[in-house]
């Protein structure tokens, strides 16, 4: 079966979260991405997090479907390498800080000269121009910076960052996106260009009309905890087992079944109820009867009796529940994947399933530097240059 992205050529210069993600997402759909790294300063994903016999779990999820080589960008020679790496290449993925590829004479002029049909995707913290421009910028700043924060946690406590990469991984699935559309022009236009990606816009993007809202009421979104503004009740519920359900009631015939399911139908009847910002506004009313119902019952009760009134409910799991799911199961959301290290590892699989083109994650990430000899032998690089350049720390 032909893959998507069967023929297209990435190379993936890029360290730690958005950038390789990206990349990750195009070699899923069948891009040759090739992982350039520092030959002696692996992207730091290596290292992140927990490690099993001193192998980073992270970057095998994060490395996956890429070959590896190493290549010093500031050395000329490694520079003169990575333009006839590029000669025939499709997509470059970068994240390095504004205006460092240029000094290396690398910067998108210099490389469109070598391939004018390059699409070059630049990822950095605040974005290519602008007075932020030469910042180092990571994915927790964005988080901070786009809104997102603020209007994360309870009313009475802290501006709320992720314990995981959220604005990186929005970044990651809109760069993939970028780049989609811009092989797309290619095809109209026969030249690729530059997308440039600022970490601090996509996550921005997803906060809804927030910007809309301050612009024509003077709104600002307050923190709300697990509460909407928008509707009620919404949140989450302790069982009497002491796991959770989240509860969401978006639609006003939801909203019904759940206070008729709980015991409390009189509550429809007051004029309030009718719309959502009514019933967000009653809201400790709502959650307090919500909230006692689920508290005399286990979880798995509750959720039961929730589908059995078609009213929308969902366990709060963690990820021994997500191994678990039936659901996932079905869509196979968990892929085990052959690996070199490890044997097996498993890990999310691609986020979407294609009826005639589906992707598929073939390993995990490879060892630093491992297909270097490949890579640039196909180049046409010799054995003794080879030799000569990792001498010299080039490669």
């Amino acid at each position: 079966m032909t893959a998507p992205l069967d023929g297209i050529k990435v190379v993936d210069l890029a360290t730690l979260f958005a950038g390789p993600l990206a990349a990750a997402f195009l070699g899923d759909f069948g891009a040759d991405v090739v992982k350039v790294e520092h030959p002696a300063k692996p992207d730091p994903s290596r290292g992140h997090g927990p490690a099993r016999d001193g192998v980073g779990l992270w970057w095998k999820v994060l490395g996956r479907n890429k070959r590896t080589v190493t290549c010093n960008l500031s050395d000329p020679q490694g520079a003169e390498l990575l333009r006839r790496l590029i000669a025939d290449a499709d997509v470059l993925v970068e994240n390095f800080r504004p205006g460092t590829l240029e000094r290396w004479g690398l910067g998108p002029d210099e490389l469109h000269a070598v391939n004018p049909r390059l699409v070059i995707a630049r990822i950095s913290g605040f974005g290519q121009l602008g007075p932020y421009a030469p910042r180092p910028g990571f994915g927790t700043l964005a988080e901070a910076m786009s809104g997102f924060a603020a209007a994360t946690g309870e009313p009475d406590g802290p501006p709320t960052l992720p314990p995981f990469g959220l604005a990186d991984s929005v970044t990651a699935l809109a760069a993939a996106y970028a780049v989609m559309l811009a092989l797309r022009g290619r095809d109209l236009t026969g030249r690729g260009q530059v997308v440039d990606l600022a970490i601090i816009e996509p996550i921005m993007a997803m906060l809804g009309p927030q910007i809309t809202w301050y612009d024509q009421l003077g709104y600002v979104q307050p923190r709300l905890g697990n509460r909407s503004n928008n509707n009620a009740p919404r949140n989450t519920y302790r069982c009497a087992d002491g796991r959770w359900v989240a509860v969401s009631t978006s639609a006003q015939s939801i909203a019904e079944r759940v206070l008729r399911l709980v015991g409390r139908p009189e509550l429809i009847d007051e004029p309030w109820f009718a719309t959502g910002s009514g019933r967000a506004a009653h809201a400790d009313e709502l959650d307090a009867a919500v909230g006692a119902w689920v508290a005399k019952r286990d979880r798995d009760e509750v959720v039961a009796a929730f589908e059995a009134a078609q009213a929308a409910v969902a366990p709060v799991y963690d990820v021994r529940d997500i191994l678990a799911d039936p659901q996932y199961a079905a869509l196979g959301t968990v892929v085990t994947v052959p690996d070199e290290d490890l044997g097996e590892v498993r890990m999310q699989n691609v986020p979407f399933r294609m009826s005639a083109s589906p992707g598929e994650i073939r390993h995990a990430g490879r060892r630093h530097g491992q297909d270097t000899d490949e890579v640039f032998r196909a180049l046409g690089v010799t054995d003794d240059e080879l030799a000569a350049l990792r001498a010299r720390g080039a490669i």
